[in-house]
């Protein structure tokens, strides 16, 4: 594996999902979304996945979510921090199975704090057998940018400069690239937003924390937070995007990835050249070689 560049604090996560754990409660109402979303992609998927593998919940936690799906028969977890269930305690960089071992493998809102993200997903990728199927959300670009637009005009009004208050996140197009570098065959990648709305900004970071979803970067300010510049940004936040009601949105993008094992039986894309009919008469236009001048059609 090549070197990696470290752009989250991984300790700092875990200890942060273990918080989350204990606090318990309601605040799991996205991961159960994202996940129900997930699954559904099994539905169109007419064939079975005897053993499977979750990263980023337990496997006691998902479990009563596959609603009856037969499909699966044996699911094991793989997490940073203990879970119910076949439980492995372990981490998404570094993966502790043999190659070739699960037909199906779920990542759910985990990938997003991985330093080595391409590295992780050629783990995923070996990990499944031949024709094997990997499913994964994570957290896009946009995600909670209400919040990260508030912060930093808080800090810059407050205290001269800003610090990164939310971490860095993949977007919905480099998701394709990614798996296709990571060796998935037919690789898919697409996005869907969120929203979330809160009484105030505080409601709302309570319940990252209680999702375990606080900020986990590297560079991120190790000082406890002046309150001016916390009740400011909560200010800025209401002013801001606030609703006639007076509630705030919160954006999470919802990137989903979709990739196979390679397989000689699954779908190859032709060979250039080789098509039964040309795209230019299915258009009604007139074809161009690479460098002339397009023209309308006489």
């Amino acid at each position: 594996m090549t070197e990696t560049m470290l752009v989250f604090d991984r300790l700092a996560k875990r200890r942060q999902r273990e918080r989350a754990a204990r606090i318990g409660g309601d605040h799991d109402f996205l991961r159960a979304a994202v996940a129900e979303r997930l699954l559904d992609r099994l539905d169109d998927i007419r064939r079975s996945f005897p053993l499977a593998l979750v990263q980023g919940c337990s496997a006691d936690w998902l479990w009563p979510r596959l609603n009856g799906r037969g499909q699966i028969e044996t699911l094991i977890s793989c997490d940073s921090i203990a879970g119910g269930g076949l439980h492995v305690v372990g981490d998404e960089e570094f993966l502790p199975f043999a190659q070739g071992k699960f037909d199906l493998v779920i990542a759910l809102l985990n990938l997003h704090w991985v330093n080595d993200l391409p590295g992780s997903l050629i783990q995923i990728r070996r990990a499944l057998k031949p024709d094997g199927l990997f499913l994964g959300a994570m957290f896009g670009g946009a995600t909670l940018n209400e919040l990260r637009q508030a912060w930093l005009a808080a800090e810059a009004e407050l205290e001269g400069g800003v610090s990164p208050r939310i971490s860095p996140m993949a977007e919905t197009l480099d998701g394709a690239a990614l798996l296709q570098r990571a060796g998935f065959a037919l690789p898919v990648a697409d996005g869907e937003r969120l929203t979330v709305t809160y009484g105030d900004a505080f409601r709302l970071m309570r319940d990252l924390r209680g999702m375990g979803e606080t900020n986990a970067a590297l560079g991120r300010r190790k000082a406890v937070t002046r309150r001016a510049t916390l009740f400011r940004m909560a200010e800025l936040y209401q002013q801001r995007f606030a609703d006639a009601d007076g509630r705030i949105p919160a954006t999470f993008e919802i990137v989903t990835l979709t990739g196979w094992h390679p397989h000689e039986s699954q779908q190859k894309p032709l060979r250039p050249g080789t098509a039964a009919y040309r795209l230019a008469s299915a258009l009604d236009t007139v074809e161009h070689r690479l460098g002339d001048k397009a023209r309308p059609k006489d």
